[in-house]
């Protein structure tokens, strides 16, 4: 699990690094190409011509745009604001994913602690957005951070388009063979209507595609289904939000990027928010035991 924080955490610097070679829609759209054929592959291997013959094909459909939705403003975000600001706006998804469970599964409805996560991330988000020093550039950056957050309303709303359809039956390696298919059709169209396409085949440019594709759209997302299948989601959960932290860190060392100490202070928020409404039921675990 810290191995998959460390690559999702470094895959915004990975797309940043080479922007000016390959911009960030054409990378993504790439990487989810490949993906998609090789899932393509495994699918067909596993299920054959029945595949998509078990209502999956329309949930899957709704899942795949949901998710190009997504990496769509990530993509565009990247090219307004930084790195480290993206890395924890995209992490808001579990706050959206536990409000919309929370109305339409029964057995998902959230307690007093959660809510409690839930109005402190949305102050720390709201810190992060009017904390903002008085600069050049401070409206860009702002479209940008507005941009992350829609990225993660929209991985939330995936979460809950799973859980509610056919498709939280569904084998791992076919939900996301819908996400990476239908992202890499909706990601490469827009890049080539907006002339996003060109590509300067650097050796930096290169490296950086096939970390994407290999490691985080590929195998990273696998890995992660496998670990959800034999571990404690909350625990999990709680342990997927040192991806920030890594993210804001390797955009300040390696990007250089500044942190100005409103968006310090919303994002700790933030983190502190989405953990009371991930991991409650551990954390009301752990008191129990102390008063025992």
């Amino acid at each position: 699990m810290l191995a998959l924080c460390v690559c999702w955490g470094f895959q915004q610097i990975a797309i940043k690094l080479v922007a000016s070679d390959i911009a960030p829609i054409m990378q993504i759209g790439l990487r989810s190409t490949f993906a998609a054929l090789v899932l393509a592959v495994v699918v067909w291997r596993a299920e054959g011509r029945r595949a998509f013959r078990d209502g999956t094909a329309l949930p899957g459909l709704v899942v795949g745009l949901l998710f190009a939705g997504e990496f769509l403003f990530v993509a565009q975000g990247l090219l307004y604001t930084t790195a480290s600001h993206m890395s924890v706006f995209l992490y808001t998804a579990p706050i959206f994913a536990a409000l919309g469970l929370h109305w339409l599964l029964p057995e998902e409805r959230m307690q007093p602690l959660q809510w409690l996560g839930v109005a402190i991330a949305f102050g720390g988000i709201a810190m992060a957005f009017l904390g903002k020093p008085a600069q050049a550039g401070a409206a860009n950056m702002l479209l940008g951070d507005a941009m992350g957050l829609a990225a993660g309303l929209l991985w939330g709303a995936t979460t809950v388009a799973i859980r509610k359809t056919s498709l939280s039956e569904a084998a791992p390696s076919k939900t996301l063979f819908y996400q990476m298919g239908v992202a890499a059709a909706v990601l490469l169209a827009y890049a080539a209507a907006t002339g996003q396409d060109a590509i300067r085949y650097t050796q930096a440019a290169v490296l950086s595609v096939a970390f994407q594709s290999v490691v985080v759209a590929l195998s990273s997302y696998l890995a992660w289904f496998w670990l959800l299948r034999r571990y404690l989601a909350s625990r999990l959960s709680i342990l997927s939000f040192m991806t920030p932290l890594f993210g804001v860190s390797f955009g300040v060392l390696i990007l250089d990027e500044p942190l100005d100490p409103g968006f310090v202070i919303g994002a700790a928020l933030v983190l502190a928010g989405i953990t009371l409404v991930s991991g409650s039921e551990m954390i009301r675990n752990l008191l129990r035991r102390r008063r025992g």
